[in-house]
């Protein structure tokens, strides 16, 4: 008996900021969360997808804000963002975003054998994108679970970067 319990092993827990897209909700790990705030005013930018409702000063930081109801076609139609919505700052190694989001995103604390795998189906519809972690199941709820580190494309993150200075500046120096 005594060694079936040490075969036990430990089920972590981890915790979520849980918000709303639509009529659903979808989760992200805590860690990948640098900070919630009412979203800030935001300037429009040229040529950058309809997702992208341009970009913010957050606390003396710029960064791209983005629609993620837009982005996965979840808003019923006619349907806009509330006049005060929240922002969830998600910092990655090479650029911090904002995600706009209709209420205040609430912690949930799980355990990581809740998360099951995506459907393969899912997976395969979005072989470019692998940002579903997984599906949790609580109770009545079901959460999907998000990577924002692999929520962008490597061509979405470009257009967002606002480092460009640093080549242009190369450029204007030659001339």
């Amino acid at each position: 008996m005594p060694d079936s319990e040490k075969s036990v092993k430990q089920d972590p827990i981890i915790q979520l900021i849980v918000f709303r897209l639509g009529e659903e909700e979808y989760g992200i790990r805590i860690e990948q969360v640098k900070e919630v705030t009412i979203t800030p005013e935001i300037a429009r930018m040229p040529k950058t997808p309809s997702f992208v409702k341009g970009i913010a000063n957050l606390r003396g930081d710029i960064i791209a804000v983005i629609d993620l109801e837009e982005r996965f076609r979840l808003r019923a139609a006619g349907q806009e963002m509330p006049a005060v919505s929240y922002t969830m700052a998600i910092e990655a190694k090479e650029y911090t975003i904002g995600i706009m989001v209709r209420e205040v995103p609430q912690p949930l604390s799980i355990q990581q054998s809740v998360i099951e795998k995506a459907p393969e189906f899912i997976q395969d519809i979005n072989i470019h994108d692998k940002y579903i972690e997984g599906i949790a199941k609580i109770e009545d709820r079901i959460i999907v679970v998000l990577d924002m580190l692999k929520l962008l494309t490597p061509s979405e993150i470009m257009q967002l970067q606002p480092k460009a200075e640093s080549s242009g500046s190369g450029s204007r120096t030659k001339a």
